[in-house]
C-alpha cells in the first residue's frame, strides 16, 4: 500500500509527529506507523514505575502539543496530582498521558485520518519511481510513502572497554543496559557496585538501588566526575539574553556567560534566559567551533543546562555527603575479574597514575549513544543508497532549517524529514519534549502543505 505519510519509529518523536497528523490531515489521508517497540510513544524513559524518576522539565512545559500548553498540568489534575506548572512530574505519570492523548485522538472516528500501527522494524529502504520511499519491513511486508518522516531515537552506549578479560561465569554482573530493571533484585544490600559515567541516568539508577534496598558503597567513574546539578526550588527569573551579540566562537561565549552568572543571584537565571535561544546560538557557530564545543565544554553544559528536580537532587546529594556514593574521575582502561569481583582499571584523569575499582557489579551509565549512523542498519543502507548522508560531526544525520534529509541521490519529489535526536547537527537542543514537539508540529505543518493525495497500490 502507499501511504501519505510513514512514520518510522516508535519513540516520543514518532508519538508527537504523529499525534500532529491526526489533528492536521484530512479524513482522506493515510498514516503508516512502523515500529517494535510494545511500548510505542513511551520508551524506556517514561516506562519506568519509579517515583523518583522525574521529569527534569517542570510539568508546566511539557504538554505534548504546544497549541495546548496547559495540557499535561491538566491532565495530572484531572488525576487527583494538583501540582503546580512549575512541579516535577513522575515520568511513569508523562508516559501514560502520552498514552492517554494518542488514544483519545485515535477515538475521533469523524473527519480523522487513517492510522496503521504496523509492529515491524523497517529493514531497509529503497527509492520508487512513482514518487515513494519504500520500506521493507522485517515481517516480510513491504509499504511505500510519498512522505517520510524518521523519528529514530538511539540506544544505550556501549561499555567504553571490551569486557572480554571478565570470565563468562561473572558477565551476568556487568550491566550493559541499566533500563532493563531485572537485574536490581539481584542485587544483594551490601554489595559494591561500580557505576560507569556519571550523568542522568547515574542518578537515576543510584535511586533505584536504594529503592530497592540496596545499602552497600556505590563508585562512580566517569572522565571528569562531574554529576548534573538541580533545578532551584524557586526559580529565578531567566535573564534575557541576545545571542546576536554573544561572541561566535566557544571561548568567548563561555567568557560572556560566565561574566553574566556574576552579575545575578543564581547562575541558573542566566541558563534558562539561553535555553529557548540554544539553538539559534548553535545556528552562528562554524562546525570548527562546534566541534570544539563538544571536545571542551559539553560535560559542563550537560550539568548546568540538564539538571534534575529539587527532591531528587536533595536526595542524591545526600548520598553523596554521606559517603554512601563516591565520585572517580579518569579514564576507564580495563575490565577484569580478580577474587570473585569485578575490577574497573583506570587512568586517574590529569595523571598517568592508574588506579582501580573493585565491585560485585559494574553498570554502565555512560548514557545514550550519539545519534549517528552506525547503530541503525536501516541508516546504514539509506547512507550507502545516498538517501541520507551523515553530519560532519557524527550528531546524526543532515538535513535543513525545516528538518528535511539532505540527499544526494534523490530521484523523485518524494519528500523525508527527520524529527528529534537525528537532527542535532542542525539543532543541537533537540532531545527534550519542549524542543522535540516544536519540531514535530512544523514537520507536520510543512507535509500537510504540500501534500499530495495517494493511492492504493
Amino acid at each position: 500500500m502507499i501511504y501519505d505519510v510513514i512514520v518510522v519509529g516508535s519513540g516520543f518523536s514518532a508519538i508527537a509527529v504523529t499525534c500532529n497528523l491526526i489533528e492536521q490531515l484530512p479524513a482522506s489521508a493515510t498514516v503508516a506507523v512502523v515500529g517494535d517497540d510494545p511500548g510505542f510513544g513511551r520508551g524506556t524513559a517514561y516506562r519506568t514505575e519509579l517515583y523518583l524518576h522525574r521529569l527534569n522539565v517542570p510539568a508546566g512545559r511539557m504538554s505534548l502539543l504546544p497549541h495546548q500548553p496547559d495540557d499535561f498540568v491538566d491532565w495530572l489534575k484531572n488525576r487527583g496530582r494538583r501540582p503546580q506548572a512549575g512541579d516535577f512530574a513522575s515520568r511513569s505519570d508523562y508516559g501514560l498521558y502520552v498514552r492517554d492523548i494518542l488514544a483519545q485522538l485515535l477515538r475521533k472516528r469523524d473527519g480523522r485520518c487513517r492510522v496503521d500501527f504496523i509492529r515491524a522494524k523497517a529493514a531497509g529502504c529503497v527509492e520508487r519511481y512513482n514518487s515513494t520511499l519504500a520500506f521493507h519491513l522485517g515481517n516480510g511486508d513491504e509499504i511505500a510513502g510519498r512522505n517520510v518522516v524518521l523519528c529514530l531515537g538511539v540506544g544505550n552506549a556501549k561499555l567504553p572497554v571490551d569486557p572480554a578479560a571478565v570470565p563468562l561465569s561473572m558477565r551476568p554482573r556487568i550491566i550493559e543496559n541499566p533500563w532493563r530493571l531485572s537485574w536490581l533484585g539481584r542485587v544483594a544490600s551490601s554489595d559494591k557496585v561500580c557505576i560507569l559515567g556519571s550523568g542522568l541516568t547515574m542518578i537515576d539508577q543510584v535511586l533505584a538501588l536504594r529503592a530497592h534496598g540496596h545499602r552497600g558503597r556505590i563508585d562512580v567513574l566517569s572522565r571528569r566526575g562531574l554529576a548534573p546539578l538541580g533545578h532551584a526550588r524557586n526559580p529565578p527569573a531567566p535573564l534575557p539574553i541576545d545571542v546576536e551579540a554573544l561572541p561566535t566562537t566557544i571561548s568567548g561565549i563561555l567568557k560572556s556567560l560566565r561574566a553574566k552568572s556574576r552579575s545575578v543571584d543564581d547562575w541558573r537565571s542566566v541558563m534558562d534566559g539561553l535555553r529557548p535561544q540554544t539553538q539559534a546560538l548553535w545556528q552562528r557557530l562554524s562546525n570548527k567551533e562546534r566541534a570544539r564545543f563538544l571536545r571542551h565544554a559539553l560535560p559542563w553544559w550537560n550539568i548546568h543546562r540538564h539538571r534534575v528536580a529539587p527532591v531528587v537532587f536533595d536526595r542524591f546529594d545526600q548520598l553523596v555527603s554521606e559517603g554512601a556514593v563516591r565520585f572517580h574521575a579518569g579514564f576507564l582502561k580495563l575490565l577484569e575479574a580478580e577474587e570473585g569481583r569485578l575490577v574497573a582499571g583506570y587512568r586517574v584523569r590529569a595523571t598517568s597514575d592508574l588506579a582501580a575499582i573493585k565491585a560485585d557489579w559494574l553498570i554502565n551509565c555512560t548514557g545514550m549513544e550519539r545519534a549517528g549512523i552506525s547503530h541503525s542498519p536501516l541508516l546504514q543502507e539509506m547512507n550507502r543508497s545516498q538517501l541520507i548522508a551523515a553530519d560532519p560531526l557524527g550528531l546524526g544525520i543532515q538535513v535543513n532549517a525545516a528538518s528535511e534529509v539532505i540527499g544526494s541521490s534523490r530521484i523523485s519529489p518524494v519528500r523525508l524529514f527527520a524529527v528529534g535526536a537525528l537532527t542535532a547537527g542542525q539543532f543541537w537542543e533537540i532531545t527534550a519534549v519542549p524542543d522535540i514537539r516544536v519540531q514535530a508540529k512544523a514537520v507536520v505543518e510543512e507535509i500537510v502543505a504540500q501534500r499530495r493525495p495517494a493511492a492504493e497500490s
